[in-house]
């Protein structure tokens, strides 16, 4: 996998065999990140052109790469470490902090993290 910047939208593409990343140039150091993962998602775990897919299908790799840009940019075991340590304190704005990434990353990041949480409380 190669990454490359540019100062068209980001995107994941394939060549021969390797993925490649473009990131847009302009963007936040946060908004690459958040690109960066989204498109890892697509290197790492999608194939075929988006543009010769069914568009439900196109929907569905997207609704994946978004959930996995999340997963990746703010891991679930870094979250654990954090929320034993400081437990209900734990706020958007250290997430923030802490994983340079967006506002909009860190609240849905935040309520899946504390979603799931509730969810195991009452399985266990």
């Amino acid at each position: 996998m190669k990454v490359f910047y540019w100062s068209n939208g980001s995107q994941a593409l394939f060549f021969e065999q390797t993925g490649y990343i473009f990131l847009n140039n302009e963007l936040s150091p946060q908004q690459q990140w958040q690109d960066f993962t989204h498109e890892l998602c697509h290197v790492l775990l999608h194939s075929g052109d988006q543009m010769h897919l069914h568009p439900l299908f196109v929907e569905y790799q997207e609704y994946k790469a978004k959930n996995f840009a999340l997963q990746a940019a703010i891991p679930t075991f870094m979250l654990d470490e954090l929320f034993q340590i400081h437990k209900y304190r734990l706020s958007v704005w250290m997430i923030q902090e802490i994983f340079n990434v967006e506002e909009n990353s860190k609240k849905k990041r935040l309520i899946q993290y504390i979603e799931k949480q509730k969810w195991i409380a009452q399985v266990v």
